[in-house]
């Protein structure tokens, strides 16, 4: 019983660091991926004649860092909306009238948008008559990898106080079971049993522990992030992509292992030293 306990605050510490862990990842993929699509929408003023909307089109295609157009009518932004927030559906009904401008989109050559280039680019086409607005999404790909360095942080906080919490957990269980085999130990030690061969046991207990801890983490870590997209659906609309979860990588998970077994190695070894000490 003390040793199920102990392996189930260590899965619970590690499966929290591994939920934020795996959210980080997620919104470093989406801002990774966004990064290497560079885009400018130009929103363009309501009932801007068309022959206007080329004037503009062809402006912005004279920017040598520019490498495509696409022109997104009002009809087609509202598609686009109706399809990342179906919920919303029944608001733009009531409405009557189609809110959304039409829009001109600037796709960028990533080698040549630097940040001085972009800057004057935005600048000119904020100063052509028949744009209402300008959107980078250079600025949605710097909030996104904000978002995950924020997600990895919260997740090793509330992942450490409860590591913390787990290494003493073990610690004690270790100690509990010293004194059970108290009768044990001193007739190791009668029969010429040394420090070293009676702490053995003890750390590879305590080993055993954090590792599985940590492989029951990342099990049930697998088994939320196949379950989290069934029950959520489509509720959360275009918020899905960015509230997803991405699963840990090799390497992290082979750390949150290696974590665990020290976390349950040098609690045993605290616990250990205090009453076998040579």
């Amino acid at each position: 019983m003390r040793n199920l306990f102990s392996v189930t605050i260590i899965c619970l510490s590690f499966l929290i660091l591994g939920v934020f862990w795996s959210l980080s990842n997620n919104l470093q993929h989406v801002a990774a991926r966004l990064g290497q699509n560079l885009v400018v929408t130009l929103f363009l003023n309501k009932d801007l004649p068309g022959k206007d909307i080329g004037l503009v089109r062809d402006k912005a295609g004279r920017s040598p860092i520019v490498e495509s157009l696409r022109i997104v009518t009002a009809e087609e932004a509202m598609e686009r909306f109706q399809a990342s927030f179906p919920d919303l559906k029944d608001v733009l009904d009531n409405l009557k009238v189609n809110p959304f401008p039409a829009s001109i989109e600037a796709f960028l050559q990533a080698e040549k948008a630097r940040p001085e280039a972009v800057a004057a680019f935005i600048q000119s086409m904020i100063e052509t008559p028949g744009v209402e607005d300008v959107e980078y999404n250079r600025d949605w790909v710097e909030k996104v990898r904000s978002l995950g360095r924020l997600a990895r942080a919260v997740g090793l906080f509330l992942g450490g106080i409860l590591i913390l919490a787990s290494f003493f957990i073990i610690s004690n269980v270790i100690k509990l079971n010293v004194l059970s085999r108290k009768n044990e130990i001193e007739i190791l030690r009668l029969v010429g049993g040394t420090n070293a061969f009676i702490r053995i046991p003890f750390l590879l207990e305590g080993t055993v522990l954090g590792i599985l801890g940590s492989l029951v983490s990342l099990l049930l870590l697998l088994a939320l992030i196949k379950i989290f997209p069934v029950y959520l659906g489509s509720s959360l609309g275009a918020l899905q992509e960015l509230l997803n979860f991405r699963y840990l990588s090799f390497s992290q998970g082979l750390g949150l292992v290696a974590a665990g077994a020290a976390i349950g190695w040098m609690g045993s070894l605290t616990s250990v030293s205090k009453f076998l000490k040579a």
